[in-house]
């Protein structure tokens, strides 16, 4: 089992950037695929990215693509979300979460651990 906090939100405005970290307890955090969901108000949660084990491969979804880069320090036990360029639309509360299976999944339902969510929102 992992337990996962997320740090890093803030009110930023449009144009900006904000790194997210999610840091991850216990010594297995390296054997979980690691994902960022986000959920604007009214909405479902939605798929932002994921990135392997290893970190040497990544996945995102089309809306953040070319913005938004995670990356992971194992050894740090944390994952981070790098948004640049942020929109408007990027406002919402962000997640992260770990998956036991180890391919990456834009599924929610696919993943096993989640943390309480950090708030993200940009102003115009």
């Amino acid at each position: 089992q992992v337990q996962l906090v997320e740090s890093g939100g803030g009110l930023v405005q449009a144009g900006g950037s904000l790194r997210l970290s999610c840091v991850g307890s216990g010594r297995t955090f390296s054997t979980y695929v690691m994902g960022w969901f986000r959920q604007a108000p009214g909405k479902e949660r939605e798929f932002v990215g994921a990135i392997s084990r290893g970190g040497g491969v990544t996945t995102y979804a089309d809306s953040v693509k070319g913005r938004f880069t995670i990356s992971r320090d194992n050894a740090k036990n944390t994952v981070y979300l790098q948004m640049n360029s942020l929109e408007l639309e990027d406002t919402a509360v962000y997640y992260c979460a770990a998956r036991i299976i180890g391919t990456l999944s834009p599924h929610t339902h696919e993943y096993n651990y989640w943390g309480q969510g950090t708030q993200v929102t940009v102003s115009s």
